[in-house]
């Protein structure tokens, strides 16, 4: 028999999985961005989860990666022996549901929507892009902490790795960074330069500041993007709780996504909410970069 103070354990334990998925376009986490709406779980290790994206239109490759991703996620907890993933509110989220369950690709179960490009092509993409927006964060708390263009070009994993930087902000974006830089195998070794690009080429110091303009119009769409999510979804869901969300900023509560003071936590059930008229707004496309 389970007992509640186990339950707690086990949900903690999938929305810390859970924080590990990103949405691909932003590289921010789908829990902080507030996506996440109820996770639960049963006797036989089964898991529940719910999710909305800020528009009933958001791209269809783009809810299936994250569905995935979720499930992929959820799967990898040693006691878990199935995921229930529930898309609420979107446009094809019968099929992606459906399409989840039975472990279906992108292309088998929305063939009217597959681009020509394969769900991990996609994937693929949107890591590049990731990894330049991190990386540009990095290289900016690096001139912040007054290191100079050389010294920067010429860092590598073991220099890195001993560098403190000045806020917890900075020192977020440091560790992020190392992970994609890991998971890419791109500094194999300690003395391995870790300012390289997503083919692995060194930057060298006189490319430096032309490569950061580039790095820059990643960062540029990235934030909009952002703003416009959480707007988006603050806007659709969440105005119909302005008093829960004022009594929650008063004792510094909050729901666990975007991390703002809209809401109490919802961790085994979800509000029902007032029917909001869906936004037709879609993300601006992301600057060409050849980098």
């Amino acid at each position: 028999m389970r007992n509640n103070q186990q339950d707690d354990q086990r949900v903690s334990e999938v929305w810390a999985r859970l924080a590990l998925v990103t949405d691909p376009e932003l590289d921010e986490p789908v829990t902080e961005l507030g996506f996440v709406e109820r996770i639960a779980i049963d006797d036989a290790g089964a898991v529940d989860i719910d999710f909305r994206l800020p528009s009933f239109w958001c791209a269809a490759n783009f809810a299936f990666l994250m569905a995935d991703d979720m499930r992929r996620a959820a799967l990898a907890l040693p006691w878990v022996r199935q995921v229930r993933l529930r898309l609420e509110d979107h446009m094809v989220a019968d099929e992606i549901n459906r399409g989840v369950a039975l472990g279906l690709s992108f292309q088998e179960a929305l063939r009217e929507f597959a681009p020509g490009e394969s769900l991990e092509e996609l994937r693929e993409t949107f890591r590049r892009k990731a990894f330049q927006r991190r990386q540009e964060a990095v290289i900016l708390a690096l001139k912040d902490a007054g290191y100079d263009d050389q010294a920067i070009t010429d860092m590598d994993l073991k220099w890195l790795d001993r560098v403190t930087l000045g806020s917890a902000d900075a020192a977020r974006h440091k560790r992020r960074y190392l992970e994609i830089l890991a998971e890419r195998g791109l500094a194999a070794h300690a003395e391995s330069r870790v300012f390289v690009t997503w083919a692995g080429q060194p930057i060298e110091r006189l490319e430096l500041a032309a490569h950061l303009r580039k790095l820059r119009g990643v960062r540029i769409n990235m934030e909009f993007n952002s703003a416009l999510c959480r707007g988006l979804l603050d806007a659709r869901y969440r105005q119909g709780d302005a008093g829960a969300g004022q009594a929650a900023a008063a004792d510094g509560g909050h729901c666990g996504g975007c991390g703002a003071s809209c809401g109490k936590p919802r961790v085994t059930a979800r509000s029902e909410q007032g029917g909001v008229a869906a936004s037709s707004v879609e993300r601006i496309e992301t600057l060409p970069l050849d980098a």
